[in-house]
Formats: structure tokens, sequence, C-alpha cells
């Protein structure tokens, strides 16, 4: 539990704020929006102040029982550090963009669809550079039948992915900055090439050990 204490305390921090800020808020709150930045979506007053708390608490308990049920719990003693700063990174995400969504509500000046951009852009890359140090597990990382079959094939996919997320979260946090939709939409795509490329690479590698004979299994 206390490895995850900075998420938990950001999340009480979220909650707090949502109970200064329910009083103050209009009956219906704008939660969802579009690539333009135009809400699309409502939520009712209670629902916006608890939904979004409620998630991030809802995350903290499985970030904590996930090394406890993973067939390969024991590696997390091996990564401990990598996996418990990504935990802690998605709960300050999520309290940040409720945060601010409330903002915008109360009138505050806050650019949510960049703020939120900003923020996925720089888990991203904060992913990117922790991944070669994630070790093989069902839960954590990139997980597909080659890289769950062979601890060489996750190594090298992992190498590989680091860089293509690094690259994504940049044209991510790049679009945030720029502010244009096309710009987003290009760093959407670089995104889903990072994951599509990870997976492509991962099956490439594990053919090549196929006809080579293999050299580390799960």
């Amino acid at each position: 539990m206390r490895k995850l204490i900075p998420g938990l305390v950001v999340v009480a921090a979220a909650v707090a704020f949502s109970l200064w800020a329910y009083p103050h808020l209009p009956a219906q709150v704008a939660t969802h929006f579009n690539v333009h930045g135009a809400p699309n979506g409502w939520s009712s007053r209670l629902a916006a102040a608890v939904v979004m708390p409620a998630i991030g608490l809802g995350l903290a308990a499985v970030f904590l029982i996930l090394p406890r049920i993973d067939p390969r719990g024991a590696n997390y003693a091996k990564f401990g550090p990598t996996y418990w700063t990504i935990a802690n990174a998605v709960l300050i995400l999520v309290s940040g963009i409720h945060v601010a969504t409330l903002g915008t509500a109360l009138g505050w000046p806050i650019d949510l669809m960049r703020l939120a951009t900003f923020g996925v852009g720089g888990i991203l890359v904060l992913l990117g550079n922790l991944m070669t140090r994630i070790r093989p597990n069902w839960f954590v990382g990139i997980r597909t039948p080659w890289t769950l079959s062979s601890d060489t094939v996750w190594r090298k996919t992992h190498r590989f992915g680091g860089v293509a997320f690094v690259i994504a979260g940049l044209c991510v946090v790049a679009a945030a900055l720029v502010g244009s939709r096309w710009a987003l939409y290009g760093a959407l795509g670089a995104t889903a090439a990072a994951a599509a490329g990870s997976v492509v690479y991962s099956y490439v590698v594990w053919r090549g050990e196929q006809d080579t004979g293999p050299q580390s299994n799960g």
C-alpha cells in the first residue's frame, strides 16, 4: 500500500476537491469532448463529482491486486519500482483530468482537451522509457502470445516498443502544444502504429526464434 501513497494522496485530494466543488457545479457537467474541444457528452453533477475519483480508487485496488494474482507474480520483485511508478502516474493522470473537468465546469480558463492530450503523451513517454525494465508478466507491458511464450521475445519486443512509445508520446505532446486537430489525428496514428508495430515485431522475433531454436521460455 505504501508504494501507492503518492497516487493515493492525489486521488484523496481529487475527492476533497469534488466535495468542495459539488455545491458550485451546474446541474449538468460536460464530461466528454470531441477533438475540437467542444463538449458532446454531459453527466449529472453527482456523477461528475463521483465517477472519476471512484475510478481512481478502483484502479488503485487493481494495481495492488495484480502482483498477487499474476502467475508470474515473482517477477514483480524484479521491476517493482517501475510497476509502482506507472501505477502512481496513472492515478495522478486520472485525478488531474478529473480536477480539470470540474474546473472547466466552474468556469476556469482551462483547455481541457489540450491538457488531457499533454498528460496522455507524458504517460506514453514515461512508459516507453520504463518499458525495458518490465519483466515478463501477464498484466503489464506488451503482452502477446509470442512475448508471453519466450523471455527473449519479451525482452527484444520491449526494447523495440520502448523506442516506439517514446516517439508516439512525443508526437502526442507535440500535438497538444500545436493544438491542431490534424496534429492530434497524426499523434493518434503514431500511437496506433507504435502499438501495432510492437505486436508485429513480437511475432517476427518469435518466428525467427522458432527457425533458429528456442532460447529462453517463460
